[in-house]
């Protein structure tokens, strides 16, 4: 499943020369894309906003994207409030507003991932959590790969195929690779989001190791989210066990590569 994963290539979001080597979009075509992403984000975020039922006038100043705890304590007791009359436009909120988070790689959404834990069952929460991280992640791919990569690969040509060549070399394990900058924290999201495009990793596997990546960090937000009124800061769910495991989820997802790099010394 993995090795079919690795092999495909950026859907219809790039070209190839000859070689197989991918190659950019026409500037016209880069505009569109940001500009249509932008415009269903704007979009999504309207509707949301003039199909949510009227608040009390006590409770609006409470309704804004949660930049801490504090945020996120007062707005899920807001949302809390409307969720048994109002369960549908109050996860499409959540939805919505964690997919532009991630998309436009604006902070907040750690915050987001604690209130899906208070508001919503498990289940559903950490669902919903890694899908929405996936795709709102895979949103930023693509704007990065619409303009980020063309700056780079105007002004930066030999580190671009420097490190380009190193994800051909390594295409078989891209999957795990992007599970493990997911689970760990190494490198932000936000970079590895705009990276990726830039270096040539693919979008299919990028979106699948992102979900099943940040699986392990938004279980411990969600656990979290359970206890939100007594929680003091976004990092209070962190301690040494909880980093410990997240350590355990990152030797796992590498797992696979070392024992098919030791099987391939053995029989080569």
């Amino acid at each position: 499943m993995v090795a079919n994963l690795q092999s495909t290539s950026f859907f219809s979001w790039t070209m190839s020369d000859k070689e197989g080597t991918p190659v950019g979009v026409s500037t016209r075509t880069a505009l569109i894309g940001v500009g249509l992403i932008f415009l269903v984000s704007t979009s999504a975020l309207a509707y949301i906003y003039f199909s949510f039922p009227q608040l009390e006038p006590e409770e609006k100043k409470f309704v804004k994207i949660p930049y801490d705890i504090e945020d996120a304590k007062h707005l899920g007791r807001v949302l809390d409030h409307y969720k048994e009359k109002y369960y549908f436009q109050v996860l499409l909120a959540i939805f919505v507003s964690y997919i532009f988070l991630q998309t436009f790689a604006i902070p907040g959404s750690i915050s987001l991932s604690i209130l899906s834990g208070f508001l919503f069952p498990f289940p559903l929460a950490i669902t919903l959590v890694c899908f929405c991280s996936a795709t709102g992640a895979s949103f930023c791919y693509m704007i990065s790969f619409f303009l980020g990569k063309r700056l780079v690969k105007k002004y930066f040509p030999d580190k671009e195929e420097k490190y380009s060549a190193l994800v051909r070399k390594h295409k078989d394990h891209l999957f795990n690779y992007i599970l493990f900058l997911r689970v760990t924290p190494f490198l932000p999201n936000w970079f590895i989001n705009i990276a990726a495009p830039v270096i040539n990793v693919p979008l299919w596997p990028f979106w699948i190791g992102t979900f099943l990546g940040v699986a392990p960090p938004s279980f411990l937000a969600i656990q979290a989210g359970k206890t939100l009124n007594q929680l003091s800061s976004t990092s209070a769910g962190l301690s040494l066990s909880t980093v410990a495991l997240l350590g355990a989820f990152a030797a796992l997802s590498l797992l696979p590569v070392l024992l098919k790099n030791r099987l391939k010394k053995k029989f080569d």
